[in-house]
């Protein structure tokens, strides 16, 4: 039997327009490991440590999606909060992780995502100034759509969804 995972969505929050950069697998599974390490000591890192890993990101947006174990994924969450910055070659990024979904499978993250990135651009396109920028925008929200190529991605181990 495959083992029960949570996949938590999170958006990285940042000051610092050059944080984007140094959005990367390496260095937010750190930042993440290094919290969880502060928070909980040795034996919260080791629960959380079991099966956790990056699935996805988009340094572009800052959408970070974690994957951890079923019964570890309240310690990765508390911790979260903690996450004060990112390192990549020596420089350090002020930043902060905001907890945005939490879901049984990649499918349910995604289908959260989009909704919630319709959301973000519909609250753009009430703050538009000019026809140009309406345009882009609702082109954008016309985009917000999962693909049937996803649809049959192959990460659906549980579907039980959170308690």
């Amino acid at each position: 039997a495959a083992l029960s995972c949570r996949y938590v969505l999170c958006e990285v929050v940042s000051e610092d327009p050059r944080c984007r950069q140094c959005i990367e697998d390496r260095a937010v599974g750190l930042a993440v490991r290094d919290a969880v390490g502060r928070v909980h000591g040795d034996y919260g890192l080791a629960c959380c440590s079991i099966s956790f890993t990056v699935k996805y990101l988009n340094a572009y947006t800052g959408t970070v999606l974690l994957r951890c174990r079923k019964d570890s994924y309240r310690l990765l969450c508390s911790a979260l909060p903690f996450v004060r910055q990112l390192e990549s070659r020596n420089q350090r990024y002020p930043c902060s992780l905001n907890t945005l979904h939490v879901g049984g499978t990649i499918r349910t993250c995604q289908k959260f995502l989009i909704q919630y990135n319709r959301r973000q651009l519909l609250m753009l396109l009430q703050n538009c100034t000019n026809e140009e920028e309406r345009q882009c925008i609702q082109k954008s929200l016309l985009s917000c759509s999962l693909t049937e190529e996803q649809s049959q991605s192959g990460d659906e181990e549980d579907d039980d969804g959170p308690e």
